[in-house]
């Protein structure tokens, strides 16, 4: 598969989300033999749960799944520039590329109002890709927001 094959997996999880009435953001991790090994969506809302981001979600189901506390060697693909726990969180666990859609001007941590990956504070940083798929994600959630207001 593709990068933007994997993306379309996270989109397609980020509209199953929002069906449920969460903020539409889908991630999927896919292992070094491109295995998919969790492909989840915000849960926020349903879960009662201010951390349940879709990135997190992902690394505790891929984790659990390969039975280790590390994603030394996966890919980590978000229709949304992370935020500042997320991207805490993709450092902790050592994901080795982040591929991203959209820039999340407010709330991201890569090209949004701070840095993680270039902060002192960060102890692994992951190959960084963004704009993969760009539009697409671009318009999922501006749509949802514009409905939304």
């Amino acid at each position: 598969m593709s990068q933007n094959q994997y993306m379309d997996h996270a989109l397609n999880a980020a509209l199953d989300g929002q069906k449920l009435g969460e903020v539409p953001i889908g991630c999927v991790i896919i292992d070094e033999n491109k295995n998919i090994l969790s492909l989840t969506h915000n849960r926020v809302i349903g879960d009662n749960d201010p951390t349940a981001h879709a990135e997190i979600l992902a690394i505790r189901e891929a984790c659990s799944k390969i039975q280790a506390s590390r994603l030394v060697n996966c890919s980590l693909y978000v229709t949304l520039e992370p935020c500042l726990m997320c991207a805490s969180a993709i450092s902790r666990a050592k994901i080795k590329r982040l591929f991203y859609g959209a820039d999340d001007n407010k709330y991201g941590s890569i090209n949004g109002s701070i840095n993680f990956f270039q902060s002192n504070i960060c102890n692994h940083i992951p190959e960084i890709y963004d704009n993969i798929c760009k539009d697409k994600c671009e318009n999922i959630i501006n749509n949802f927001f514009k409905d939304k207001r």
